[in-house]
């Protein structure tokens, strides 16, 4: 059963850091783009970052960049997302996705509070 996991989100003061965690299992995830998504109340899903699979290039939002690095540990089949300098408006909860075989995988999400 393929399956996606975050972990890593939580309370943090405006300017500090996190680092998310998507576990994966059922498949084996360089083999497929992932996508890190966040949605704050009241708005739509959006894309944050994105890493390819093939030569590992990476896509961050504009209200991201600088600020935010995707990356990917082979070994442990997890993706991670560095998360710095964060703001109020970074506040949601944040799902990572893989579309594997033409269908779309979601994990549960991590909230991800940023606030004094």
């Amino acid at each position: 059963q393929l399956q996606l996991v975050e972990s890593g989100g939580g309370l943090v003061q405006p300017g500090g850091s996190l680092r998310l965690s998507c576990a994966a299992s059922g498949f084996t995830l360089d083999y497929y783009v992932i996508g890190w998504f966040r949605q704050a109340p009241g708005k739509e899903r959006e894309v944050v970052s994105c890493i390819s699979s093939s030569d590992g290039s990476t896509y961050h939002a504009d209200s991201v960049k600088g600020r935010f690095t995707i990356s990917r540990d082979n070994a442990k089949n997890t993706v991670y997302l560095q998360m710095n300098n964060l703001k109020p408006d970074d506040t949601a909860v944040y799902y990572c996705r893989a579309n594997v075989d033409m269908q779309t995988y979601w994990g549960q999400g991590t909230q991800v509070t940023v606030s004094e």
